[in-house]
């Protein structure tokens, strides 16, 4: 017994290093890449591009099922990036907004729907591109850009007054805030993809047959909530970019 469960343990040890620890590598140059990053995301936006073509190639004036989906979604975004952002600017912000959410929710479906430890690699293993740090990491970085263009893009360099307001004193904690939010972004997506895909391999390896199904489908609810709040908080991000100190 004693025995059995020391192989039980090493078994959720080797599994937890599996998905943290291994990679395949592909060499560029002097850089080392993560291969199965690039794979499953190359395989991601083929199907959204694949899914975005299929649904505009062929409009119609009364839509079919397929279109009035694909008009939901398009409203959703919509509204997205039209509640965070305003009236007046979020038309030149959707495509960002949209392209970020799509991405990070095929990307986290990818990863909860996939049996990808079916295919094999020399070494490591395809997942969710969303649970490498490198991947939310760049995603993050991305939004800050975002924000800091469409700051210095409306308002020039009065878009710097805003971390002397409503005080100078208040200085370094406005400066600190723009270094806090990627990370909490990166993190926020990161933690939570990771400990999902870790939840339900566990589960799988100790009662294989029927109770990972409700686990797997709690993990495609939080993926989704991930893809939201991720983009949501983006378009915030950038809206608040905006008002600036060129409205006050």
């Amino acid at each position: 017994m004693f025995q059995q469960d020391i192989n039980e343990v090493s078994s959720f040890l080797f599994l937890s290093s599996v998905e943290v620890g291994k990679h395949l590598y592909w060499k560029i140059g002097s850089y080392n890449i993560h291969g199965q990053v690039f794979i499953v995301s190359w395989i991601v936006l083929f199907i959204l591009i694949m899914l975005s073509f299929a649904g505009t190639r062929n409009l119609q004036r009364i839509p079919g099922k397929f279109q009035n989906f694909m008009e939901f979604i398009l409203e959703f975004l919509q509204d997205i990036a039209k509640n965070q952002i305003g009236e007046h600017e979020y038309r030149f912000w959707l495509p960002y907004i949209a392209t970020i959410f799509l991405f990070i929710l095929g990307s986290n479906w990818a990863g909860a729907l996939i049996p990808w430890k079916l295919i094999n690699l020399s070494e490591g293993e395809l997942a969710a591109p969303t649970n490498d740090i490198n991947t939310t990491v760049a995603l993050s970085l991305l939004t800050s850009l975002a924000y800091f263009y469409a700051g210095l893009n409306k308002n020039g360099i009065g878009y710097f007054l805003r971390y002397i307001e409503p005080t100078p004193v208040l200085l370094p904690i406005n400066v600190l805030e723009d270094f806090t939010k990627p990370l909490s972004l990166s993190f926020r997506l990161f933690g939570n993809i990771l400990a999902d895909e870790l939840v339900v391999s566990v589960f799988t390896l100790l009662v294989p047959i029927l109770i990972p199904l409700p686990v797997m489908i709690l993990g495609l609810f939080a993926s989704s909530i991930q893809a939201l709040i991720f983009s949501t908080l983006s378009a915030a991000y950038i809206g608040e970019a905006l008002e600036g100190h060129g409205d006050h």
